[in-house]
């Protein structure tokens, strides 16, 4: 009869429909029957508890997926009244978490919530059911442990937010549980239902968060700092941790999911609390097992929660602003994690840590056939732990004060990393080796935007903090000292200019990615961005310096074959942008006049050829480009938009002219700089190529020398250029009221790169 009863109570809750009866007969329905033998016999199990996909059925099991909805109703409404009290208890125990949620929620009426709030009071304070759930934890049956620890932290979120009042028998059963590691308690279910209870505060929009969470991790402050230091050093022997099944492991992962909870409750409190500051100041704990030899999962959480750690001070930042009360703490916290992190600059405990080699597979352990693993190791912790140490030495040097002091910390930090990249991701078979250091940078973190703008900007601010030390200290620099200084920062990898270039490489100068960037709230590009426009005001010259290098390495004398004979009308004299040497040497040749890709190529028609053959040419690989450099947003759907760059911004149109009456022929052409509004028109000239008619193998392309023409200089070109389609779509935005918030600074910002791009182009 009971059974029946709970199967229609369930259908009316899940329905939301009015409870009829009076609240004490449907309390009385879900008093849990503890006195039964929780566990039942073993038949009852089989029959009416199917085993998880790949389990054995048994209800040591704790893979056991519960359906949710109708097919969940469906489920209880349809079976058997021969229920053993186990199955009566996990059906009761659904019912009073679905209780909780919805008297929650405010799209069930207010009459029907108070039914249930009223219920919940009698289980409390009548039924006491706190304490018969407490006694359902432990390692007995896990299925109905953790039904029993969610059903429990639901009754105790809602005492604190309905009452205000925190449930003694909970606090009573945690503080035992804590002080009693290692004993026998089931420190796993209580980790998990006090986890819960504090993601259900976070989650809540209502409730003040502020004075719930004090009231609930008050008393519990002293206990789970002393919980730390006994799991992760005083008891911690990692011969217990050999299986990442065991009761151990359980436990240190439970324990993982409450620093997360507490860390991002962190920002809640005024002052935190010492809980919530306890992985900030003991983190070399946290490293200690990381280079152990437990489980990698345990390892790979640990990571990624030391992640958050240090993007943790940028978010607190932006949510509250660098003046208030909980700055002070956190700058403490920070700088104790960094020197953890850093130990001195030494950071061997990088080379001790064995990224898994089969960890980075989604939803398997082996990579797809065809796929290249690229060097094997775990790609997320790759980006998570060189975010970690790039983090940690950004914050170190903003509070040192002394060039002295960091600099040599600083090389020996980056130089370690450096090694650390290398060892751990190998280029891609078809794509050109690394040898210049700041390329490392966009080749970790292009595949997760976010982690990428945070490592760039902490690069940036760690460069600039280094620049004004050093100009405090030395004054005026001379040009010797210059070089030296922008040497150092290419060995180092930390170069703003070349990082920036080598993204915009990398996303084929493609406008509309920054464009994205700018936009989203995910990324800290936004700030990037305007920081590195104001460097790039101040170093202009450095940052032409280094297009100019980028040309001279990428294409020095590339010889092009033909793979075929040219027409007898037309041939195509392209050379090869990329090369296999990206180091920062002095340029052994004169560097190229035009690169292979669309926007830069090198036309040749003969003369009498029609005019409008060479001009099919331009149009025919204008509508060639790669997919990456079209517009990811159709801006010119309106009626107002400006003309669009039509990809033909690089492209040299030449004719084969006779020479001093003889059958040689040279070759004399226009190139073309890109400006926002205009193009600056400049002369190359080529080496004598063949005899009249003849048919040569091969090709050279070069720019000659100042004195007569200016060369083309295809990096600042495109650059500029990508900088100026940016500006002219946001630009757009704005105007039309488009723009998610106020972009003027950053208008102005980009309008001087411009000006100090047509200085050059004019010169």
């Amino acid at each position: 009869m009971k059974i029946s009863l709970l199967q229609q109570m369930y259908k009316d809750v899940l329905a939301g429909i009015p409870l009829a009866k009076e609240s004490h007969h449907y309390s009385s329905l879900l008093t849990l029957g503890v006195e039964q033998p929780p566990g039942g016999d073993e038949s009852c199990h089989q029959r009416h508890l199917p085993p998880p996909a790949g389990g054995t059925g048994s209800h040591e099991d704790t893979g056991v997926v519960v359906p949710a909805g109708d097919d969940l109703s469906n489920s209880f409404a349809n079976m058997s009244s021969s229920f053993c009290p186990r199955e009566v208890m996990l059906l009761q125990l659904t019912l009073i978490r679905m209780m909780v949620a919805k008297a929650e929620s405010q799209q069930i009426e207010s009459s029907t919530r108070q039914k249930y709030c009223e219920i919940f009071v009698l289980l409390l304070k009548e039924a006491k059911t706190d304490s018969k759930l407490v006694s359902l934890l432990g390692p007995r049956d896990r299925l109905l442990s953790h039904m029993a620890s969610q059903s429990l932290a639901s009754l105790v979120y809602f005492q604190l937010k309905e009452e205000n009042a925190l449930n003694v028998t909970w606090l009573s059963f945690t503080l035992n549980a804590l002080l009693g590691f290692p004993g026998n308690t089931p420190v796993a279910d209580c980790l998990w239902t006090l986890t819960t209870i504090i993601k259900e505060i976070l989650k809540d929009a209502v409730l003040p968060k502020a004075g719930v969470l004090k009231k609930l991790l008050a008393p519990l402050d002293a206990v789970l700092e002393g919980f730390y230091n006994a799991i992760l050093f005083h008891h911690f022997d990692s011969h217990h941790y050999t299986s990442p099944y065991s009761e151990a492991t359980t436990n240190l992962i439970s324990f993982i999911d409450l620093l997360e909870a507490l860390l991002a409750s962190r920002p809640e409190l005024e002052l935190p609390l010492r809980c919530q500051r306890v992985l900030f100041s003991k983190v070399s704990y946290v490293l200690n097992l990381i280079s152990s030899s437990i489980p990698y999962v345990i390892k790979k959480k640990f990571i990624l929660l030391l992640k958050r750690c240090v993007l943790h001070k940028s978010r607190e930042d932006a949510r509250s602003g660098s003046v208030s009360l909980r700055a002070l703490p956190l700058c403490e916290d920070m700088l104790a994690l960094s020197n953890a992190v850093l130990q001195v600059g030494s950071l061997t405990w990088l080379n001790q840590i064995p990224l898994d080699e089969k960890s980075s597979y989604f939803g398997s352990s082996e990579p797809a056939p065809g796929d290249d693993p690229r060097g094997g190791s775990d790609q997320t912790a790759l980006r998570a732990l060189s975010l970690v140490v790039l983090k940690a030495l950004e914050f170190k040097i903003h509070n040192s004060a002394a060039e002295a002091e960091i600099k040599g910390d600083f090389e020996s930090s980056m130089s370690q990393l450096l090694v650390f990249w290398r060892s751990h991701l190998k280029p891609l078979p078809q794509s050109h080796p690394v040898v210049h250091h700041c390329e490392w940078l966009s080749l970790i973190f292009i595949e997760q935007d976010d982690d990428m703008w945070e490592a760039a900007k902490a690069l940036l601010l760690i460069y600039l903090k280094l620049e004004r030390l050093r100009r405090d200290a030395a004054g005026n620099l001379s040009p010797k000292e210059e070089d030296s200084w922008n040497s150092l920062t290419h060995a180092g990898g930390y170069n703003p200019h070349c990082i920036f270039l080598s993204f915009l490489e990398k996303i084929a100068f493609d406008s509309s990615v920054l464009l994205d960037f700018l936009i989203s709230s995910e990324t800290c590009f936004l700030e990037y961005l305007v920081r590195y426009l104001k460097l790039l005001g101040t170093e202009w010259h450095e940052f032409v310096a280094v297009c100019n290098h980028f040309d001279t390495k990428r294409g020095s004398f590339q010889p092009v074959s033909p793979a075929e004979p040219p027409h007898r009308s037309e041939q195509s004299c392209v050379t090869a942008e990329s090369s296999q040497d990206a180091g920062w040497e002095p340029a052994p040749q004169t560097p190229m006049a035009a690169a292979s890709s669309p926007e830069c190529r090198v036309f040749t028609a003969e003369r009498g050829d029609n005019e409008a053959e060479s001009d099919s040419l331009i149009s025919a690989d204008s509508a060639a480009l790669p997919g990456s450099l079209q517009s990811l947003v159709n801006y010119d759907s309106s009626e107002d938009s400006e003309l669009e760059s039509d990809g033909k911004e690089c492209l040299v149109n030449t004719r084969q002219v006779p020479s001093n009456g003889e059958g040689e022929t040279r070759r004399r052409g226009t190139g073309c700089s890109y400006t926002a509004d205009s193009w600056e028109i400049c002369t190359s000239e080529a080496f004598p190529l063949t005899q009249e008619g003849s048919r040569p193998s091969s090709c050279w392309t070069r720019v000659t020398s100042l004195d007569n023409i200016i060369p083309l200089r295809i990096m600042l070109c495109k650059s500029t250029k990508c900088l100026g389609e940016l500006q002219q779509a946001v630009s757009r935005l704005q105007r039309r009221n488009l723009f998610p918030y106020n972009p003027t600074a950053l208008l102005k910002l980009l309008s001087h790169v411009e000006k100090m791009s047509k200085n050059v182009n004019s010169q």
